[in-house]
């Protein structure tokens, strides 16, 4: 009973902070989410905990993919095609490391997403306000045609 109503308490915190999250801060938070469930998929598979190893490498791998469709190929060119090739790359893994029980092949993918995680948090402030500004004045230009 405690543990459900820590999830409903967790549940409600995450959709209160989504709400209020721009873009980047909303990528940074599926970033976070998949490298949580990541480590408690290793967790899993060390303890030998099948249906909780397959339960958290597929809500890891259904993030990456929702990553990879976040990718705006027009505006991030050959750095987002080298991204969206990275994020199947690690879902392929994610399948591997699920197939095989592998807490290695886990492990990669965790150290590759949170070496994009780190580049993703070194993004200056006033950039990403600039690339947001941006793309919210394009959005309200397209709308208006």
């Amino acid at each position: 009973m405690y543990n459900a109503k820590l999830n409903r308490y967790k549940n409600d915190a995450l959709k209160t902070q989504l709400a209020s999250a721009d873009p980047y801060q909303v990528i940074q938070m599926l970033m976070a989410g998949a490298i949580d469930n990541l480590n408690l998929a290793k967790a899993s598979i060390e303890r030998n905990e099948k249906e909780n190893k397959s339960h958290f490498l597929s809500k890891a791998g259904a993030i990456i993919t929702s990553l990879a469709h976040c990718l705006d190929h027009e505006a991030g060119g050959e750095v987002s095609q080298n991204l969206e090739a990275l994020y199947v790359y690690m879902s392929e893994r994610l399948i591997e490391a699920n197939v095989e029980n592998n807490g290695e092949m886990v492990e990669e993918v965790m150290s590759l997403l949170k070496e994009i995680k780190s580049g993703w948090d070194a993004i200056p402030v006033e950039t990403r306000n600039n690339v947001f500004a941006q793309k919210e004045s394009q959005a309200s230009q397209a709308a208006n045609t």
